[in-house]
């Protein structure tokens, strides 16, 4: 069975402590996430791990380089216990069509929002995403992201870990497969409380993140 969701762009994983929660994925899977970059203004950065394809994994956490930023960090990174896979994106060339067409299918994807931040070799990336606030609560719906004519991510050499299979579980896994659907994608969903489960392919074989 098929468990890679159409249009996967990146999977979040969140955490407190973004140092520690490198050397954690480091040890488990002998791969060194890349640096990605910072966000400025918003406190946080990100590594990235290439997932094969055009897809990848984030892990983003607060920076210590910055100041504390006037409102929370994204993806609620300073109120996690740990490193939790908190949503994930799909990939979009017209994100205002696809977003008309959402609506037209019963789920409203939350307006854009633009963004940027420089990689390591000083380039600027730029992009438009659904804003976050207005999501599905459970994050198990993904939002929307459209990389316009910067380069995506995966094109700058990232350290890859072959996404293997992409599970998730919800109370009521009959409520989110509409929403799913409404976006062009799906997710393998089974009853019991909210959360993601993926395993990636590692030279020291398949690790399982939950």
């Amino acid at each position: 069975m098929n468990t890679i969701p159409a249009h996967l762009d990146h999977l979040v994983l969140a955490t407190p402590d973004l140092a520690a929660t490198i050397a954690d994925f480091t040890r488990r899977t002998g791969v060194t996430p890349a640096v990605g970059g910072t966000h400025v203004g918003l406190g946080t950065r990100n590594y990235l791990v290439g997932l094969g394809g055009a897809g990848y994994l984030e892990i983003i956490g607060p920076d210590p380089e910055q100041c504390g930023p006037s409102g929370p960090r994204p993806f609620g990174v300073d109120g996690l216990p740990g490193p939790r896979t908190v949503t994930w994106a799909i990939r979009t060339t017209d994100l205002d069509a696809a977003i008309a067409s959402a609506r037209t299918r019963g789920y409203d994807p939350g307006p854009t929002r633009a963004m940027s931040r420089r990689t390591p070799d000083g380039t600027l990336l730029e992009w438009r995403l659904t804003d976050g606030v207005a999501a599905h609560p459970s994050g198990l719906v993904p939002f929307l992201i459209d990389w316009g004519t910067s380069r995506h991510p995966t094109a700058g050499g990232l350290p890859v870990t072959p996404l293997l299979r992409l599970t998730a579980t919800a109370p009521d896994p009959d409520g989110i497969r509409p929403l799913l659907a409404a976006l062009d994608t799906g997710l393998a969903l089974d009853e019991g409380p909210v959360g993601f489960s993926f395993t990636i392919g590692t030279p020291r074989g398949p690790v399982t993140f939950t």
